[in-house]
């Protein structure tokens, strides 16, 4: 299929983003004009993704259009906030529409599943590359945040660690990847239910993007607090047990990143609030430690402190 211009392409995604009662004007303009409802608070994050640095060259463009939303609805999610809006920056080579397409096949698959409008944005020719910014909204006073952690709160995180990472690791040596972690790479879980459903019951929150024992260190920082974490009691996948030998496993799950889980602490007497905040949002949690009242975070194995190659994924380290 040959290139085609910028307003073509633009053109080709306004016509697959629904209209809504809320977007009182989307894509065509020099601005989107909202319509947020009374007395709600706007939540707005973005993230940025790169060919080469977020996801492998050879990703499916379909898969690179989940992931690209992905990443900024479990921001959202960390918040507690009820996605609703976003504008996307799509830098291409050239204007394929065949990429475009795919693309969005993933992109607006995603957003249908939580309600997300897409509203504006901007194409250029350059290296692949998207940036999302993305708006959830969220009662005043309701929002998930990093600086409430209390010492004698219990730590827990979602779903499973290591995946994606996994994934990562066996493509970066040429091995034959699991299906079961390539998914996990490709198409993250943002775990938008949970962060609702954790409002009111968690005294922080924050989505595990860089590497657990990286992001858990940035509640410790803003609530002044220390965390002890148990690193076999971190939940890992069948399939990331059978990939790697156990003390592989557990830098992956430790530090790896790319989870897209979320990482939140809750007061010993919410727990029976937080059993059944798990049910309504369909997804499991598991306990890796405690917060402490010293500073920073303290891998704890067998008894004995321990100490991972690193702790996290830094981009200019």
């Amino acid at each position: 299929m040959p290139p085609v211009h910028e307003f073509d392409l633009i053109a080709r995604i306004r016509q697959r983003a629904a209209a809504r009662g809320d977007v009182v004007l989307g894509i065509g303009d020099d601005c989107a004009l909202l319509l947020p409802p009374p007395g709600m608070q706007l939540a707005v994050t973005m993230d940025a993704l790169n060919v080469g640095v977020h996801f492998p060259p050879d990703t499916a463009p379909a898969d690179i259009g989940w992931k690209a939303l992905a990443v900024n609805l479990s921001d959202l999610a960390a918040m507690g906030a009820q996605p609703a809006w976003g504008t996307l920056s799509l830098s291409l080579p050239q204007g394929d529409p065949g990429f475009v397409d795919a693309f969005f096949d993933g992109f607006f698959a995603l957003a249908a599943q939580h309600g997300f409008a897409l509203v504006g944005g901007d194409t250029t020719r350059g290296p692949l590359s998207i940036a999302i910014t993305a708006h959830g909204l969220v009662e005043p006073g309701r929002a998930l945040r990093r600086d409430g952690a209390r010492e004698g709160d219990d730590i827990w995180v979602s779903g499973t660690l290591g995946d994606a990472a996994g994934a990562l690791r066996q493509w970066q040596a040429g091995a034959a990847i699991s299906p079961v972690l390539q998914a996990r790479l490709d198409r993250p879980t943002p775990r938008v239910a949970l962060g609702l459903a954790l409002r009111g019951i968690a005294s922080s929150c924050i989505d595990v993007s860089d590497g657990l024992l990286a992001d858990l260190a940035h509640i410790c920082r803003a609530s002044g607090v220390g965390a002890e974490v148990d690193v076999d009691a971190l939940p890992a996948s069948d399939a990331l047990r059978a990939a790697f030998d156990p003390d592989t496993r557990r830098v992956l799950q430790a530090a790896g990143g790319d989870d897209y889980e979320l990482c939140f602490t809750v007061p010993v007497t919410a727990a029976a609030a937080l059993g059944e905040a798990l049910a309504e949002a369909g997804t499991g949690a598991t306990r890796i430690g405690t917060v402490t009242a010293a500073t920073g975070v303290r891998p704890i194995l067998a008894g004995a402190a321990w100490s991972a190659p690193a702790t996290g994924w830094q981009h200019f380290a």
